[in-house]
């Protein structure tokens, strides 16, 4: 028998169709799955063979995920670990993947469709627009991660990129605060809540009224909020609150106002 390997598996936003090839392959073929409760929906739990083991891991520590791991491992069993979005961001999986290391197992990471990247293809933009943005962000307010000071949210909003902000929505006061030091007001922001579930939200609204729309709609976490000039674009869906009926595209979506902001 062969090193046991176990698989970290990326299963995307939450819609199952978007899960890739192989993602899909490794979890009809598992015998052991593990998953965090609230982050994977049961559209995906739903593919897992009735014979398999499902184990819920909201409540379990590192040390106890790790021990279940190995041992099924070293039991000659298929086991696979699902991470929504994809694994390499706010997955945690670094020091999952440093002790099965360190427990002589070998493992394989399956990357997954991440939120940013779904909602761009909800939104119709492409985030890299010539002449007007080439960089995407991907960051987060500090809370009870500590972001380092050099890369502090009001930093990186003096790049006036594409900004897609994971787990922010409880410092969505600060966020608005920071950008704006920055982001001209009129700024486009897509609050995009659970992408990819059957309760997404996507609104769109200028960066003087996100921290408004965001109380509104009562958001507190699942959110991905993105900021970037492309979001100007008329292929943006109206009913995202940007067209033909929406004053903000009428006074800002049409107009070279924020062109003109950046190069003055």
């Amino acid at each position: 028998m062969g090193v046991p390997k176990i698989y970290v598996v990326g299963v995307g936003p939450g819609d199952p169709d978007l899960l890739t090839v192989k993602a899909d392959r490794l979890i009809r073929n598992a015998d052991i799955v593990l998953y965090t409760d609230s982050l994977i929906p049961p559209e995906i739990i739903a593919i897992v063979r009735p014979t398999a083991s499902l184990i819920a891991t909201a409540d379990k520590n590192l040390e106890e995920m790790l021990a279940l791991m190995t041992a099924s491992a070293r039991l000659g069993l298929n086991v696979v670990r699902l991470h929504d979005g994809d694994p390499c961001l706010y997955g945690a999986i670094q020091e999952q993947m440093s002790g099965l290391l360190a427990a002589g197992l070998d493992f394989e990471i399956v990357p997954g469709v991440s939120a940013y990247q779904l909602a761009a293809a909800k939104l119709r933009v492409e985030l890299t627009i010539p002449e007007q943005v080439q960089t995407i962000i991907l960051s987060r307010m500090s809370g009870r991660t500590i972001v380092p000071d050099d890369q502090e949210l009001s930093s990186l909003a003096a790049h006036r990129s594409s900004l897609c902000l994971y787990l922010s929505a409880k410092h969505i006061e600060q966020v608005e605060s920071k950008l704006r030091l920055h982001y001209p007001p009129e700024t486009p922001v897509a609050i995009c809540f659970r992408l990819g579930w059957k309760d997404e939200k996507i609104v769109l609204v200028p960066l003087s009224q996100l921290r408004i729309k965001n109380e509104e709609l009562g958001l507190v976490r699942s959110t991905l909020y993105v900021i970037s000039p492309a979001l100007m674009a008329d292929t943006v869906p109206q009913e995202f609150g940007y067209g033909e009926r929406s004053e903000f595209a009428q006074e800002v979506g049409r107009s070279r106002l924020y062109r003109t902001h950046l190069t003055s």
